[in-house]
């Protein structure tokens, strides 16, 4: 008799076990949505806004010592890494459990790992051939902090972040303008301690042209990309073209080129599936018109500024560009084989480089690093980069890989992300927020509706 107490004493609390739902996979805090979540969006877009408006160039004008030599310690990191960092931490502790929220925010992206190994083993050898390290912290660590964060907040959350990008994309836009008619500069454009000032191209707030030019064909791309960032036409259609005309004003050959063959092959595609006889909707055939009647108006205006005189002086006369390409080339031919294969000393690097007629820097990122790190960790951050991008891939919509691909060309064409910058930063930043992945949808099969299962037919004929 007790027995039989004691087990109906102990069944209703199993059942009740049994159904209760497992919320396990969240923290309880993170569900309830605290106000700290908030706090992490708005650190993030502090951040995202700062590294479009706070260039090294603009931080060398303000006398900080974030790429010259002296200063102290915290000098060397931009300030967005710190509010990157306090993000981060914040976003650990909203869950109440941060070593849990660490495990859950890494275990959904373990390609990172493979990154960060790299990442770590790039440090040493900075340590070990005495070069600063804080490279690796603002330029790979980095973007992989903002990605993480960007990747674990909701679709509403991510909201003010496209904001952030807007505003600090079109702010270096009209600044690009008006530098480019009123022929001064806001920041002065430095090649190592000589200022520059022939040159017609550009800067902004973004501090160098080609930078400038890459990040604004970078958001060029996600608005072709997912046309429903932008606002609506004929508005979203002006901003378009002149976002398209800002490459000219900023100067960037590759990233003008990028931008026409995608936009190029964009219209193939839609146009052989009009071919195909698929319909379009009326919204698109008014952009589409609106867009022509746009570019037949600009054409002329351009053509009176004198803007496409300079862009086809950029690509007739490149200034030396070529033969800084061959003279990298040339450069690694000076490097014994323990310098090629395991990096040499910053003094001697530099020395041949002035040597080799390459002050400005070596125009490519993989010969740079081998320059500075050897062959070894060349190829090390290279997998670590290629793990880096096939996650954010993965964790974006189909056109991210015409994004990674852009970056692909840009590293090659450029110094880009083989010196201390936070322009991978930016790029990942515009990516994970503006491309982001959608939920899967749900196919419905359209079919006769179903009667209920124990329904009693009907005697009553329809009528």
């Amino acid at each position: 008799m007790s027995g039989r107490s004691v087990r109906n004493d102990v069944q209703p609390s199993a059942a009740v076990a049994r159904r209760r739902p497992v919320t396990q996979a969240l923290p309880p805090r993170v569900r309830a949505g605290l106000p700290i979540e908030w706090l992490v969006v708005g650190l993030t877009g502090l951040a995202i806004v700062m590294f479009g408006t706070v260039s090294a160039e603009v931080l060398s004008a303000a006398k900080i010592h974030y790429i010259t030599a002296g200063g102290a310690f915290f000098e060397k990191l931009h300030p967005g890494t710190y509010v990157t960092i306090l993000a981060f931490v914040l976003l650990l502790f909203r869950g109440g459990d941060v070593i849990g929220e660490l495990d859950r925010v890494i275990s959904g992206s373990k390609l990172l790992l493979v990154y960060f190994f790299t990442c770590g083993l790039l440090a040493f050898q900075c340590i070990v051939l005495k070069r600063p390290f804080t490279n690796v912290i603002d330029t790979f660590l980095l973007p992989a902090l903002l990605a993480l964060i960007i990747w674990n907040l909701t679709p509403a959350q991510r909201k003010p972040l496209v904001y952030c990008i807007h505003f600090f994309i079109w702010l270096n836009i009209a600044l690009g303008f008006y530098e480019y008619f009123s022929k001064h500069r806001l920041v002065p454009m430095t090649m190592g301690k000589l200022v520059v000032t022939t040159d017609w191209r550009s800067t902004a707030l973004l501090g160098y042209p080609l930078a400038a030019a890459g990040i604004v064909a970078m958001y060029i791309l996600m608005l072709a990309l997912k046309p429903r960032l932008r606002a609506p036409p004929p508005l979203g259609v002006a901003a378009f073209m002149v976002a398209m005309c800002s490459l000219m004003v900023f100067g960037g050959r590759t990233a003008l080129v990028m931008v026409l063959v995608v936009l190029t092959g964009l219209a193939l595609f839609y146009g052989a599936r009009l071919v195909r006889g698929e319909r379009y909707g009326l919204t698109t055939v008014i952009m589409v018109a609106c867009c022509l009647m746009l570019i037949a108006t600009a054409l002329p205006l351009l053509f009176g500024t004198g803007v496409f005189d300079n862009m086809i002086g950029r690509f007739s006369s490149d200034k030396g560009s070529a033969h800084a390409r061959i003279a990298t080339i040339q450069l690694l031919s000076l490097f014994d084989w323990k310098e090629f294969l395991l990096g040499s000393e910053p003094g001697r690097a530099s020395s041949l480089q002035s040597m080799m007629g390459l002050d400005y820097g070596i125009e490519n990122f993989w010969i740079a690093c081998i320059a500075q790190y050897g062959l070894i960790q060349t190829a090390l951050i290279t997998l670590g980069l290629a793990c880096f991008f096939a996650e954010v891939v993965r964790r974006s919509s189909g056109g991210a890989w015409i994004a990674v691909l852009f970056l692909v060309v840009v590293a090659a064409s450029s110094v880009s992300f083989s010196s201390k910058t936070i322009t991978l930063a930016i790029y990942v930043s515009i990516i994970c927020v503006m491309l982001p992945r959608e939920p899967a949808r749900q196919r419905v099969r359209a079919g006769p509706p179903m009667r209920p299962r124990f329904a009693a037919p009907t005697l009553i004929p329809s009528r």
